[in-house]
């Protein structure tokens, strides 16, 4: 693993081990892989991925720890790909916004939180209560447009 998938999964433990959470081996396997698939990982490929591992895996298998890691902040569903990344900054888990690449398919988390309350406080003054969102933007990265001759 890279640098930075080490450092996902040492924040992954000490958030685990702060909140009293079971990271269990098959939740971290799950996370090993999503945190190595940094475009999107679709639930399918994961239990691909995981089957190639343990033969006995099942979709609930997956289904399930992808459902732990979302709710505890760990990863991130991209809506408009059915895919998950790896979540760079628990603590901000409620409050982000997601950069998608079209060209290379790099996703970079981003904390704007004046951009969060500025939708919630939107929401707020049409009378509608925000359940959940989801903020994501297509466009090309800085280095697919460095690459790119217009």
């Amino acid at each position: 693993m890279s640098q930075e998938a080490d450092k996902l999964m040492s924040e992954a433990d000490a958030l685990c081990l702060r909140k009293g959470l079971r990271l269990t081996p098959t939740r971290r396997r799950v996370l090993e892989l999503i945190v190595q698939s940094p475009g999107g990982a679709k639930a399918y490929d994961l239990l691909d991925a995981l089957t190639a591992e343990n033969p006995s895996a099942r979709p609930p298998t997956i289904y399930r720890a992808i459902d732990f890691l979302l709710s505890n902040g760990l990863i991130h569903r991209i809506e408009s790909l059915n895919a998950y990344v790896s979540c760079t900054c628990p603590e901000h888990a409620q409050a982000y916004q997601l950069l998608i690449c079209k060209n290379c398919g790099d996703v970079q988390e981003l904390h704007e939180e004046n951009l969060d309350s500025q939708l919630e406080t939107a929401a707020w003054d049409q009378g509608f209560q925000v359940l959940r969102k989801t903020i994501e933007v297509h466009g090309i990265c800085h280095t697919c447009q460095q690459e790119t001759v217009f």
